[in-house]
């Protein structure tokens, strides 16, 4: 500042000197004005450069007194010019920091598992992330500035935005949603800001098949007790009630027997489910011999065989090279029985039965075993492992079966890192196999043998 008045100060002092020697004191009158508004075109002059510098896009570079010249504005100008410089590059400073800032904020929203959509104030979508648009449908760039409520056509979610009540959440069928395989979304509205509104979705579909599973679970645990509970309870009242003689009785106590047996069964096997369920995954440096585990699984199958069928089944054992199975030898044991038994329960009698065991080229062992027995309808083969699934109700409670059977396969197969393997045509029989992984098969002495078993 005092450097501005110092020029002004010398321009009016000059040009008051030139005017005095040229004309005395009317000279020194004119040549004070004329400094004076030499000074104020200078002085005009910096600042219209000053004012060009601000209206350019050049803030990063110091405003010069002419176009490609070096030196700079001066005084309070070039100090001004500094400053603003200065608070241009703090205010883009800050802006780059907030920018990188939302950019970490958005990269983190586009990683949640959840479907995150932004609204503005009239519900028009302003951004949302890939899990979002695979939820809705969505296009992430097409569609941002749509109405939500024009892209997602779902009674009740058009039903949950119009009421604006969004204490609570609603579920919606997701975009790829087909009858075949349902899709369950969860969606759930916040506001926030001047009227915008935060849309949460997650994939529920699991969540929903597993509370289904958990249901049918209950009823199917409560009808199957239930059955053997009244047949045992009806006997029992009559064995009181009644003067029953001694064939009569004997025959009722047999039928007690059975229903206890079957009820025994179905608590043996619930159990069985939750211990897989609930323990730790087998080890795998405990090995069993594969003919041990044959040779246990064909005996249980022969004495089932003989109660089931007076006349018996052809079983006939393929043993395969002799190996061993790292594991847990009460589960790989409880998973081929159960196929095996399985197999004698649906096989007519007399049918053939083939149990094998293979030691494939990958370095797997394979565990199978083939029946002639009527088949399974394909639409029933991705349901089989299912608890308490059954193609034949009626056939499965004649047999004694539980319905859980394969649900324990399953399980094993999956701690064991095996893979349980269903093929079957109507009319010509089934094929069930375990296939374990190489790490958990060794083979400890080479050579095949072949033996047939009559039951």
């Amino acid at each position: 500042m005092i450097q501005r008045w110092v020029v002004f100060a010398l321009c009016a002092v000059v040009a008051g000197a030139i005017g005095w020697g040229s004309a005395a004191r009317e000279g020194l009158a004119w040549g004070l004005l004329l400094g004076t508004a030499a000074w104020h075109l200078l002085d005009g002059f910096y600042a219209r450069r000053l004012l060009g510098w601000l209206r350019s896009e050049q803030s990063e570079e110091a405003p010069v007194l002419m176009a490609g010249a070096q030196p700079r504005l001066p005084g309070i100008w070039g100090e001004v010019a500094d400053r603003v410089r200065r608070l241009l590059r703090n205010r883009h400073q800050q802006y780059s920091e907030s920018q990188a800032r939302l950019d970490e904020l958005l990269e983190a929203l586009q990683a949640s598992p959840n479907g995150v959509v932004l609204l503005d104030d009239e519900g028009r979508i302003e951004w949302c992330n890939q899990t979002a648009a695979q939820h809705f449908g969505f296009d992430a760039r097409r569609d941002i500035l749509q109405h939500v409520a024009n892209l997602v056509r779902e009674p009740s979610f058009s039903a949950y935005m119009a009421t604006a009540d969004f204490s609570h959440e609603v579920v919606i069928p997701g975009s790829d949603s087909t009858p075949a395989r349902p899709i369950k979304l969860s969606v759930h509205a916040h506001r926030y800001g001047k009227g915008r509104k935060l849309l949460l979705s997650r994939d529920i579909t699991a969540l929903e098949q597993a509370e289904a599973m958990r249901r049918d679970f209950v009823a199917n645990v409560s009808h199957e007790i239930r059955t053997p509970l009244t047949v045992v309870s009806g006997f029992i009242e009559t064995l009181q009630n009644l003067p029953l003689k001694k064939p009569e009785r004997d025959r009722y106590l047999d039928l007690m027997a059975q229903q206890s047996q079957r009820m025994q069964t179905l608590v043996e096997d619930l159990l069985t489910l939750s211990r897989l369920e609930g323990s730790p995954l087998p080890s795998a440096t405990e090995w069993r011999a594969t003919t041990t585990l044959l040779a246990q699984c064909v005996q249980e199958a022969r004495a089932l065989s003989q109660v089931i069928a007076p006349q018996g089944h052809q079983l006939v054992l393929e043993p395969g090279p002799e190996c061993e199975i790292a594991g847990s030898q009460r589960e790989i044991a409880s998973a081929l029985s159960n196929l095996l038994t399985n197999a004698v329960r649906y096989t007519p009698e007399t049918g053939l039965i083939r149990v094998t065991w293979a030691l494939l080229a990958d370095g797997w062992g394979e565990f199978r075993v083939q029946d002639s027995g009527p088949g399974i309808a394909p639409e029933h083969l991705s349901r089989l492992t299912e608890r308490f699934y059954r193609v034949d109700r009626s056939r499965s409670r004649e047999t004694g079966g539980t319905g859980l059977g394969l649900a324990i396969v399953k399980h094993v197969a999956q701690r064991h890192g095996a893979e349980l393997r269903i093929k079957s045509q109507v009319g010509q029989g089934s094929c069930f196999s375990i296939r374990f992984p190489a790490a958990r098969v060794r083979q400890v002495q080479p050579g095949a043998q072949v033996q047939a078993v009559s039951a």
